[in-house]
């Protein structure tokens, strides 16, 4: 249903899929605020003419380690999709891959396009900014976006290390989803717009949230924005268009991937991590705690048992979706 939308929606049959599979995955790994909640959003952007359905996307070679992409103003799960295979066959061919992005649109999980890189045996590092959300440290204004961070690594064990967040105490997509379905967030993660504390959503997104670790994650947010937008081209300074709520123009949001392989330093990588994973795994365990996880392992079990169910959705994300399918 998902595929046959994007195809309504001018695109190709290509692109409908890679923007299907990257939604759904979503949902599997339970992380529904970038879920089917965000499809009405990308379709609206289309018919708006702010994502390009057609794109000539542009891939230049600046050595055989690095690439620049020009994404044409594509969906973002495209453009990402094309950034890291790009940026994979560059490490494989010379150890190193490093490609950046201009010119796309919010690309959903970070983690998603990680673990791409770490199933091909691959270290990987992913950066992409975000629309104003979060105030530099000191500041009343919101002008960083939420500007994830992404690390990831084989491990030897099932589940891939893959750490995917944002700089803020809770990502928008959890408070896009906590509004749509009038539901409260947790205390101490937003302000309001007068600067006061809020549990309410929509006062939130009108708001402020919160950095993680205060001025380090002011400083991260920075960092982010510096390394996807400064670096490659795309908007950055709060100048990342709201998906949701500016319809001024393109996002021109930008990524960074960086991909290498893990032996570039010792031959026995693989047998290193699996010991250092295996040493943290064995640490005395606070009262309650059955297991210390690395991060990703929640994510994978919930993709492993979700896989095997039907994906629950709201009743007013179902009527979208139906809207979007028979309008």
């Amino acid at each position: 249903m998902v595929y046959n939308i994007f195809k309504k929606h001018k695109l190709n049959s290509q692109h409908a899929k890679i923007s299907a599979e990257a939604l759904i995955n979503a949902e599997l790994v339970g992380a529904h605020g970038h879920g089917l909640s965000r499809l009405k959003m990308y379709c609206e952007r289309i018919k708006k003419r702010l994502i390009n359905p057609k794109p000539n996307i542009k891939i230049k070679k600046i050595s055989s380690s690095i690439s620049h992409v020009d994404a044409d103003n594509s969906i973002g799960f495209v453009a990402a999709d094309i950034s890291i295979k790009t940026a994979i066959k560059n490490a494989k061919k010379t150890g190193i891959g490093l490609v950046a992005t201009k010119n796309s649109n919010h690309y959903g999980l970070s983690g998603y396009y990680a673990e791409k890189a770490v199933k091909k045996n691959l270290v990987v590092m992913i950066f992409t900014n975000a629309p104003p959300a979060v105030a530099p440290f000191g500041a009343i204004k919101s002008l960083f976006g939420t500007n994830p961070i992404c690390f990831g690594t084989p491990t030897n064990y099932k589940a891939p290390f893959i750490l995917d967040t944002s700089i803020s105490k809770i990502n928008r997509g959890k408070i896009r989803f906590a509004e749509i379905n009038n539901k409260k967030l947790p205390k101490g993660v937003a302000l309001d717009k007068f600067g006061k504390p809020t549990t309410d959503a929509k006062k939130a997104l009108k708001g402020v949230q919160l950095p993680i670790g205060d001025f380090r994650g002011s400083g991260l947010a920075w960092m982010v924005d510096i390394l996807s937008g400064v670096l490659t081209g795309a908007n950055h300074g709060g100048k990342v268009k709201d998906p949701f709520d500016d319809f001024t123009g393109p996002q021109n949001v930008g990524h960074l991937f960086f991909v290498f392989k893990p032996n570039l330093f010792v031959k026995d990588y693989n047998d290193r991590i699996k010991k250092n994973v295996k040493l943290i795994k064995k640490l005395p365990k606070i009262k309650n705690i059955k297991e210390i996880l690395y991060p990703g392992e929640n994510k994978f079990k919930r993709f492993k048992i979700n896989s095997k169910k039907k994906i629950k959705i709201p009743k007013n994300i179902l009527k979208s979706i139906k809207e979007l399918t028979f309008d």
